[in-house]
């Protein structure tokens, strides 16, 4: 028998959390954020972090766990999610995996293999001196496909893509996540993606953002710049970092930081979409059908029952 496992995603600023809570205390869940900047401490306001109150009881894991000057990465990522996944399986509860990384979870669903190939050092060095643009250039030179799922801004993923194409003897690195992609899953699962209306889901990614700079995103990054946090990090590449740290560095005029906060979230809120539309057995929700939680409940309810996960009348 295949353990139980549920994926709930969708783009940023849609409306997971309030549908993972209510999930979770109905099914007997427990939550494992897949989520690339909310694992760090001190990173809440950029995040949308959820507050220990709004948890309501429920355990969540992957959050507030490294430092900010740490690494981390899909390689990572899974690691500490099956770790997390043994420890919920044995107290007898159902794992929900939920965040809009959605790289972390095709490989924690698909069981991606992560074999490391011998790094060549010279080779990433000569990758590292030259400027995004050479590098977005060199990549859809030799992987188109790689180049359209990867933002030009993602230097590290774009090395690695590099990299890969070098070290496996010319392979794309987008058909190899292609056949990784095409694996049977070892576990049952089901796949929720909310979705909303596009209009309103921007209306919603600026508001969040209004909201943020209300709330101190400004002093928030401040203290992460002054505690020795710079923008080569991994932690302040995440949406809201980068640009307020520019700004805090004199790149950006607030104004401008702001403008292009909203702009690249919305981008990235629709390659999110791209990307989920991409998977098998995903089940689309489409949050503007139900004007009430309990309605979104009980349709992800349906959707796990039919999937064989939770017995009728739970």
């Amino acid at each position: 028998m295949k353990k139980p496992l549920v994926i709930l995603t969708g783009p940023t600023a849609v409306g997971k959390t309030a549908l993972s809570i209510n999930l979770a205390k109905k099914i007997n869940g427990e939550i494992i954020s897949a989520d690339s900047i909310q694992v760090y401490k001190g990173m809440d306001i950029g995040s949308a972090k959820i507050k220990q109150e709004e948890m309501e009881g429920i355990k969540h894991y992957l959050i507030d766990v490294l430092e900010p000057t740490s690494d981390f990465n899909v390689v990572i990522f899974k690691e500490m999610a099956l770790k997390a996944m043994d420890e919920i399986y044995s107290k007898g509860k159902i794992p929900i995996v939920t965040g809009g990384t959605g790289f972390y979870i095709q490989a924690l669903l698909n069981d991606i293999d992560f074999t490391k190939t011998d790094t060549d050092n010279d080779y990433r060095m000569s990758l590292e001196k030259l400027d995004k643009e050479v590098l977005y250039k060199k990549l859809q030179e030799v992987d188109s496909e790689a180049a359209k799922a990867i933002h030009p801004n993602n230097v590290k993923r774009v090395i690695r893509a590099l990299e890969f194409y070098k070290q496996s003897g010319g392979k794309k690195i987008s058909k190899h996540n292609e056949e990784e992609r095409k694996k049977s899953s070892p576990y049952n699962f089901a796949y929720l993606v909310l979705t909303k209306n596009r209009e309103e889901l921007y209306k919603r990614i600026e508001k969040r953002i209004d909201l943020m700079m209300e709330d101190g995103l400004i002093d928030e990054v401040k203290r992460l710049k002054e505690a020795g946090c710079t923008k080569d990090m991994v932690s302040m590449q995440g949406l809201g970092y980068k640009e307020i740290l520019a700004y805090l560095e004199g790149e950006y005029s607030l104004e401008e930081a702001i403008y292009t906060l909203k702009r690249d979230t919305r981008h990235f809120a629709k390659r999110q979409m791209t990307w989920f539309r991409r998977e098998k057995e995903v089940h689309f929700i489409d949050k503007d059908e139900f004007r009430r939680e309990e309605e979104l409940l009980n349709e992800a309810l349906r959707i796990l029952e039919l999937k064989g996960i939770i017995n009728h009348g739970i």
